[in-house]
């Protein structure tokens, strides 16, 4: 067993988060929200505030700190606070207090008084579907409607119509939040280089880029520190309101630290947008697919800024099909914004379209696994390209072994006052690599340091470092000294997409191998060691014949403090070879009281074909997190907004997500195929899959106990009263 490599410090809370630094002389900024939807400020009296005890300013859009719109190649504009007076959604920031100590920021920040201009806020999309907009083109350029038919066939809808078995359903998910554990928080201190920024990021290069952008400085002047983030799973892949206000306060000329209240958190960043989705599935009498049209509504903020992709995120690859249609369309709202959460697009959408799978099997009176093994697919639909390595059906064949899906009975079973049902779903995310380049440092005391700007938001990302850069530089890991989460270092991009493991890894190999090559020709330079000896490398050692040295002893007797090399990966001609994603299939049983309908998760196994795994313990821990998290949009969470767009649960009081009682034990299995098309670690994504099709597997689960079949999430007790 591997032991994650930032463990001890962690649970021995040496580790320091972005809000755990503390300087002298430190000031503390309080946020200020709207309390409407949509409007125009027309007045702002921090009159009180100003006068109240320990306030050293407040800043306002009558009275802003200046910033401007950061644009990223990655990202685009991000919205920067204070900069206007128009308010776009309830718990919009739109002031900022700082004060001596955190307390009385608050406090003053309570005696702002605001006057808005109020308009008419659309804060529901269910009312906005009737104002739905096509969404912008997908990520990888594809239209936001695209179809594919036989040869022959007129339109989806003739193909439905030609289909023996027709099953059609609507399907909607809530509003979620991502509810790390570390608030949004940063802490800004300038000095005669400029800025230093310790914030919790996904990628401190990015950081360090946008409030470059936003405070017109040089790249060179802001440095974004943070090696430690206490969760982020895409709710910190862009710059935070804290970390822009705190680092603009510099006229106060103090190092200021901003950090955002539990419930500020809910609104003052983003969140997983709602859906509604919309299927149709028709087949021949023995299961095979013959149509498929999803067409998907999401929430999206009043700036259009963010969409949930959930056709484009599902059924546009995971099923083989003869025709194929599907439409992705978005509601501007006056809600929060909308960002990336956990498997954007397949989380949700995988609920949908497990959902409708589900459904197709039961009115076939076909086993549901039987079902999604027909109609394997080989390639995308519509693309020539076809997966580097699929073994998804191995997962569901072990899968239903080691669950017992034999014994599973069509219409459940009872065991007292339980009803027990069992149920299944697909699991497919896009296998991915985002560009990343890797430092190696070879020093004198025989340990190398590796080192890149990426962070790592819990995943592991640290360990790998340490485990990849050993078996590259065939030494023992604790021989590593890993580096990450620091804009210095050289750039490790975006830590999401579940691409940290394979492009890191990529880049470290290639790294390696320049240190090594680096070596052996210093190792046999004129007056070295082995002056024109014929020189190898392997255990850390340079070898010629009966002699050899470790790197260390080496870099010693030449008196070289080090070696350093960099070394670069990014995505390449493989795109254009073959279709990638990881694979996996999940399965869970549920127990529903026969008197109280309550709903209880008693057992869960993911199977999952997801290339080399790096480190067995870690790689167990994400697919169990992911599969929580299933469980949690299936049976918990769910934002409830009011009309005047105000989170009526904002808060973890009322915005439920599982506790240790609510979960039983996780088993998780994986079937190992290195995947070295995709990369040469051989690696797939897993920080996201674990999440994918487990929503699906609980209500289809709930189905089988109950015959009940709930097509929104959370599913509540309520859906399953006044039911036989």
């Amino acid at each position: 067993m591997t032991s994650r490599v930032d463990g001890p410090l962690k649970v021995t809370g040496r580790a320091e988060y972005g809000a755990d630094h503390t300087f002298p002389g430190m000031a503390h900024g309080y946020v200020v929200l709207s309390t409407i939807a949509h409007g125009e400020i027309e007045a702002m009296d921090v009159t009180d505030a100003r006068s109240a005890p320990g306030v050293l300013g407040v800043y306002s859009p009558f009275d802003p700190l200046e910033l401007r719109t950061p644009v990223s190649p990655f990202f685009g504009e991000t919205w920067v606070p204070l900069q206007d007076k128009e308010v776009a959604y309830y718990g919009q920031p739109i002031g900022f207090v700082v004060a001596e100590t955190y307390e009385q920021a608050r406090d003053a920040a309570m005696l702002v008084k605001v006057s808005y201009r109020t308009r008419p806020a659309l804060t529901s999309l269910e009312d906005g579907l009737a104002s739905a907009e096509d969404a912008p083109a997908a990520r990888d350029g594809a239209p936001p409607s695209l179809e594919v038919l036989a040869p022959g066939v007129e339109s989806i809808e003739d193909a439905l119509a030609a289909s023996p078995v027709v099953v059609e359903a609507t399907y909607t998910t809530a509003t979620q939040h991502h509810a790390a554990m570390e608030p949004h928080s940063a802490v800004a201190v300038w000095g005669p280089d400029g800025l230093t920024i310790h914030s919790g990021n996904q990628g401190s290069d990015l950081q360090a880029a946008e409030l470059a952008g936003a405070l017109d400085l040089k790249p060179s002047e802001v440095h974004a520190v943070n090696p430690f983030v206490g969760g982020a799973f895409g709710g910190k892949a862009r710059t935070s309101a804290p970390a822009f206000l705190a680092a603009a306060a510099r006229v106060l000329d103090r190092p200021v630290k901003a950090a955002l209240s539990r419930e500020q958190v809910f609104t003052a960043t983003a969140g997983r947008a709602a859906t509604v989705q919309k299927i149709a599935l028709g087949a021949d009498h023995d299961g095979t697919l013959n149509a498929l049209r999803h067409d998907s509504w999401c929430s999206t903020a009043a700036d259009r800024s963010f969409v949930e992709p959930t056709s484009h995120g599902t059924s546009r690859e995971w099923y083989a099909t003869r025709n194929l249609a599907i439409s992705q369309k978005m509601v501007p709202l006056h809600i929060p914004p909308t960002t990336f959460m956990r498997a954007p697009g397949e989380a949700p959408g995988s609920f949908a379209l497990e959902s409708a799978i589900d459904e197709l099997a039961v009115a076939l009176g076909m086993d549901p696994i039987e079902l999604r093994m027909r109609n394997n697919s080989t390639a995308p639909p519509g693309k020539d390209l076809q997966w580097s390595s699929k073994h998804l059906d191995e997962c569901f064949r072990v899968g239903a072994a080691r669950f017992g899906w034999a014994d599973r009975s069509p219409r459940g079973r009872t065991d007292g006052d339980w009803l027990v049902g069992l149920g299944t779903a697909t699991a497919m995310f896009p296998a991915l690599r985002f560009p990343a380049t890797i430092e190696i440092t070879l020093q004198p005391d025989d340990t190398a340091v590796v080192a890149t700007s990426g962070a790592d938001p819990g995943t592991g990302l640290l360990t790998v470092l340490s485990l990849v850069g050993a078996e590259s530089l065939d030494i023992s890991p604790d021989r590593i000294v890993p580096r990450l989460g620091d804009s210095a270092l050289p750039s490790g991009g975006l830590s999401g997409g579940s691409t940290a493991t394979a492009s890191a890894g990529s880049a470290i190999m290639i790294a390696a191998a320049k240190a090594i090559d680096d070596l052996l020709t210093l190792a046999a330079a004129p007056g070295a060691p082995f002056d024109g000896m014929d020189v190898s490398y392997a255990d850390g050692r340079v070898l010629a014949g009966d002699r050899t040295m470790t790197f260390g002893e080496l870099l010693r007797a030449l008196n070289r403090p080090s070696i350093t090399v960099t070394g670069s990966s990014a995505p390449g001609e493989e795109l254009t070879k073959h279709s990638f994603s990881s694979f996996g299939a999940q399965f869970c049983e549920v127990r529903v009281h026969r008197w109280t309908r309550e709903i209880r998760v008693s057992r869960m196994l993911g199977v999952f074909d997801a290339g080399r795994i790096i480190n067995p313990t870690a790689a167990r821990s994400q697919i169990v997190g992911g599969m929580i998290w299933g469980v949690s949009a299936a049976l918990h969470e769910g934002l409830e907004i009011e009309a005047n767009g105000r989170f009526a649960n904002g808060d973890l009081a009322g915005y439920l997500i599982p506790v240790n009682a609510d979960i039983p034990d996780v088993d998780v299995h994986f079937v190992e195929y290195p995947d070295t098309l995709h990369n040469s670690v051989g690696a797939k994504g897993l920080g996201e899959i674990g999440t994918v099709g487990m929503a699906a597997a609980v209500a289809n689960a709930v189905h089988n106990a109950t015959g009940i079949r709930v097509r929104h999430i959370p599913i509540q007790v309520e859906d399953l009263l006044d039911q036989p």
